[in-house]
C-alpha cells in the first residue's frame, strides 16, 4: 500500500522560541550575544503563535511605514522628469520619473553608450542635480573623447569608471546625483556574491542592490544591459522583472535609423516606439520620421508602392518597392529586405493564382522598403501586392496613392487596426487616394481626411483596378 506525501503548508501553532529584543532575529537556540546585531543578553525565550515556514515562526513586526489611505498619499514625488530627449521621453511616458530603474538592452555597436551620455548632458544642463555615469566597459578618458565629440560636456556630468558595486555606492555619496546610468550591468560585480561578473547570480545581485538604492535615495537608474543571440535581455528573466521600465533599442548597423521600443513602463505605455537617426556627431530625434522611408521620383516608376506602418502607437508612412527579374530555369529566387518573405511568398502566390495577366512562377522577385525599417505586419500585404503587380505590369502607382490592408489566400482584402490613425498621418504628408479593406473607411456621417478620398477593396483585383485610375488621374 502506498502513501500520497502532502506538500507541508503553514500552520499556526504555539511553540518555544527564541528572538532578540533589539532587531527580531530568530537564532535557533538561547544565545548570550545576538549574531546580527550583536547586541548582548537581548536574546530571549518566548512562546510565540504564528506560521511555521521552513520549520521557523514567523512573527509579526512593526512595519517601517503604517498604510494609510490611498487618497491621502501624495503622487507628487512619481512625477516624471524630461530628461531632455524627446523622443526618449515619449517612450518613457514623458520623462524619468525619480527612483524609477530603467533597464537599456540592445546590441553592441548599435548606439546605446552614446545615446545615454547624450541623456546624461541634457539631464544635467536642464535640472538642478547632476548626472552621474558609471562605465566598466571603458576609462573615463574614452567616455570623455566620445562626450567631447557629441558635445556632451557639462559641469554637472560625472564620469567613473567601476566595475565594483561597493565603488559605485561610494560615488553616489560623493557626488549625490539625481541620475544614474551604469554601463553595463553586465560588468559590476558585488562583494560577497559567488560567481563571475556577468554571471547570473552576480547580474540578480547587483540589479537588486541598485533598485533598493534607487529607490530609497530617489535616484532615477538606467542599467544598460547586453542581449542574447537571439535579441532577449542577457541574463536571468528576474531582471526584467526587478526594474521599472525595460527597453530595447534597435537598428541596423548599415542604417542610420534607430528605434527605442517600449517592452515594459510601469509608468506609461508599453507599447511607444522612439525614432533616432544616427549621425558622426551623435544621435538626434526624429519627430516625424515617415520622411526617412519615401523617395521622391520626378515621374512614376512601377514597381513601387506606398503603405502606413504601425511601430507601436506610431504610424509611418512606409514606401515597399518590387523588382521582377528575368525569366530562370529551375526555382527562381525571393529576396526580402526590411519585409517578411513568408508574406511575400504567399503575396506571390495569390498574385499567381488570382491576377491572369500575372506569371510569377519563373520571375525572380526582389522586394525591399526604404530607409531601413521593417514592417512585418499584415497590414502591408495590399501595398507589397500592388508594388509586384506594378512591377509586373509595367505600370507606374499614383505618387499620391497609399495603400492599406491584408490580403488572404483567396485574394480577398482584411481588415486591420488603427486605420484611422494611418489615414491621418498619409493625409498629413500629402497623399490624396487611399485603399482600405470593406468596413474601414470612414463611418457613416464623417468625413474622410482632409483632402483625402478613401475606397474600400474588398479583393486584390478590385485593389488593382482602382490603383491603375488613380495613375490615370
Amino acid at each position: 500500500m502506498t502513501t500520497s506525501r502532502t506538500p507541508s503548508r503553514a500552520r499556526s501553532e504555539p511553540r518555544p522560541a527564541y528572538q532578540c529584543d533589539a532587531c527580531g532575529h530568530q537564532p535557533p537556540k538561547w544565545l548570550g550575544r545576538c549574531p546580527e546585531c550583536n547586541e548582548w543578553g537581548s536574546v530571549i525565550e518566548s512562546t510565540m503563535t504564528g506560521p511555521v515556514v521552513a520549520g521557523r515562526v514567523v512573527s509579526s513586526r512593526l512595519p517601517s511605514e503604517p498604510a494609510r489611505p490611498i487618497a491621502t498619499i501624495s503622487a507628487a514625488p512619481a512625477k516624471a522628469v524630461p530628461s531632455g530627449v524627446s523622443e526618449l521621453d515619449r517612450v518613457l511616458g514623458g520623462g524619468l520619473v525619480p527612483g524609477a530603474v530603467v533597464l537599456l538592452a540592445g546590441e553592441p555597436g548599435v548606439g546605446k553608450s552614446t545615446l545615454l551620455l547624450d541623456v546624461a548632458q541634457q539631464w544635467a544642463a536642464g535640472t538642478s542635480t547632476p548626472s552621474l555615469v558609471v562605465s566598466g566597459e571603458e576609462s573615463v578618458s574614452q567616455v570623455r573623447l566620445r562626450a567631447e565629440r557629441l558635445g556632451a560636456l557639462h559641469d554637472n556630468l560625472y564620469l567613473a569608471s567601476e566595475s565594483d558595486l561597493g565603488a559605485v555606492l561610494g560615488h553616489l555619496d560623493a557626488v549625490k546625483p539625481g541620475l544614474l546610468i551604469i554601463d553595463s550591468v553586465q560588468t559590476i560585480s558585488a562583494p560577497g556574491t559567488e560567481g563571475v561578473p556577468g554571471g547570473v547570480t552576480q547580474v540578480r545581485a547587483v540589479t537588486a542592490a541598485l533598485v533598493s538604492i534607487a529607490k530609497e535615495r530617489g535616484v532615477a537608474t538606467v542599467l544598460v544591459g547586453h542581449v542574447t543571440k537571439d535579441g532577449s535581455v542577457a541574463g536571468p528573466r528576474v531582471l526584467e522583472h526587478l526594474v521599472d521600465v525595460v527597453l530595447h533599442f534597435e537598428g541596423d548597423k548599415h542604417s542610420s535609423l534607430r528605434l527605442v521600443r517600449g517592452v515594459k513602463n510601469r509608468y506609461g505605455p508599453a507599447d511607444e516606439v522612439g525614432c533616432f537617426e544616427m549621425h558622426e556627431s551623435g544621435i538626434v530625434s526624429l519627430a516625424d520620421p515617415s520622411g526617412l522611408f519615401l523617395t521622391r521620383y520626378n515621374e512614376p516608376v512601377p514597381g513601387t508602392c506606398v503603405t502606413v506602418a504601425m511601430e507601436g502607437r506610431r504610424a509611418m508612412v512606409t514606401e515597399v518597392q518590387a523588382l521582377i527579374g528575368a525569366q530562370v530555369q529551375g526555382s527562381p529566387r525571393r529576396t526580402v529586405s526590411g519585409l517578411d518573405s513568408a508574406r511575400l511568398a504567399m503575396v506571390l502566390a495569390v498574385l499567381q493564382r488570382r491576377m491572369e495577366k500575372i506569371k510569377l512562377h519563373d520571375r525572380e522577385v526582389f522586394a525591399a522598403t526604404v530607409g531601413g525599417i521593417r514592417v512585418t505586419e499584415p497590414a502591408a500585404d495590399l501595398a507589397m501586392a500592388l508594388a509586384v503587380a506594378s512591377g509586373a505590369l509595367n505600370l507606374a502607382m499614383a505618387p499620391h496613392l497609399v495603400a492599406i490592408g491584408e490580403v488572404g489566400l483567396t485574394g480577398e482584402v482584411r481588415r486591420v487596426g488603427a486605420v484611422g490613425r494611418r489615414l491621418a498621418e498619409a493625409a498629413r504628408l500629402g497623399f490624396r487616394f487611399a485603399l482600405v479593406p470593406p468596413g474601414c473607411g470612414p463611418a457613416e456621417g464623417d468625413s474622410p481626411p482632409k483632402g483625402m478620398r478613401v475606397v474600400e477593396v474588398g479583393d486584390l483585383q478590385t485593389a488593382v483596378q482602382w490603383a491603375a485610375r488613380a495613375s490615370a488621374e
